[in-house]
């Protein structure tokens, strides 16, 4: 299982907020301030500092979680394919604004001033997006290491806890607070999930995260779901009939599958026909598709 084709194809706001993540790591690790940034009670109630405060939405206070990271929000990318740049931007703001109300919470029931109990990074973004991945995304092979069974999820969910408990009670309070702002967001609190940024925010995030010469590809159009409205012949030129497609009908919990992770039913049993009904690839084909 991977997160659809590789790069950042279509997920500019993605390649734009990890490029942001690795620079702020970097920066504040050359100077040895990366373990300054955790937010603690003090620096809420009663210093807060505006610096600090950008600093720790973006910078991880370690290596090993600037690669689990980095890795998780690469991965996550998919959900900005599937929802489009415009929505996942708000699912950013969304997620970050939410965990971090969540954390000052934390912090005002604790009232520990001494100690930084924040770690710093977009715990908020990555721990929300665990929520989205865990209903929609679906298993599409389970294999044994040793007798003790596993999906091709589990690697994404060790990734996360390892990330979770990096800095122990640091890192594992924003992490439950990124999992309930994920849970507001699905829960469609204040029709969150309706809500998107104008078109120009992706086209801005395009220009700005591409660097090629060339003109920046155009967001796909989209329907009022804020899904890409597929066409056979759409995913039939993403996966050329060179190879014979499966004989045997898709089955209908495949299709569904596919349905609820937000594509048309008619190119979901396509994609099936052409993948042999394997799941995992039907979804590749339908996001190449979204790539095109």
């Amino acid at each position: 299982m991977n997160g659809g084709p590789s790069g950042f194809n279509n997920a500019p706001v993605t390649k734009t907020f990890v490029i942001a993540c690795a620079l702020f790591t970097v920066f504040f690790g050359i100077q040895g301030r990366s373990f300054k940034l955790g937010l603690s009670y003090q620096d809420i109630f009663r210093k807060l500092s505006i610096w600090k405060l950008i600093a720790s939405v973006f910078a991880f206070s370690s290596t090993p979680e600037l690669m689990f990271g980095l890795y998780l929000l690469y991965y996550f990318r998919v959900f900005e394919r599937q929802i489009g740049s415009n929505k996942y931007s708000v699912f950013i703001l969304f997620s970050i604004m939410v965990s971090f109300f969540f954390e000052v919470m934390a912090l005002a029931v604790l009232k520990d001033p001494t100690a930084n109990l924040l770690t710093s990074g977009p715990y908020g973004l990555i721990f929300a997006s665990f929520v989205p991945f865990y209903f929609d995304i679906p298993v599409s092979t389970w294999f044994r290491i040793f007798g003790v069974r596993f999906s091709d999820k589990s690697f994404i969910y060790l990734a996360g806890l390892q990330l979770l408990l990096s800095s122990w009670k640091r890192s594992l309070l924003p992490g439950i607070c990124g999992i309930l702002a994920g849970s507001l967001y699905r829960l469609n609190i204040f029709r969150i999930r309706r809500v998107k940024f104008p078109e120009f925010v992706a086209t801005f995030f395009s220009r700005l995260s591409w660097p090629s010469a060339g003109t920046p590809p155009t967001a796909p159009a989209r329907n009022l779901a804020g899904n890409v409205p597929y066409t056979t012949r759409q995913v039939e030129r993403t996966y050329p009939s060179a190879t014979a497609p499966s004989a045997i009908e898709p089955p209908e919990d495949s299709i569904a599958t596919l349905v609820s992770m937000g594509f048309d039913r008619n190119s979901a049993r396509q994609a099936l026909v052409h993948a042999r009904n394997d799941i995992n690839a039907a979804t590749n084909i339908l996001l190449e598709a979204q790539s095109h």
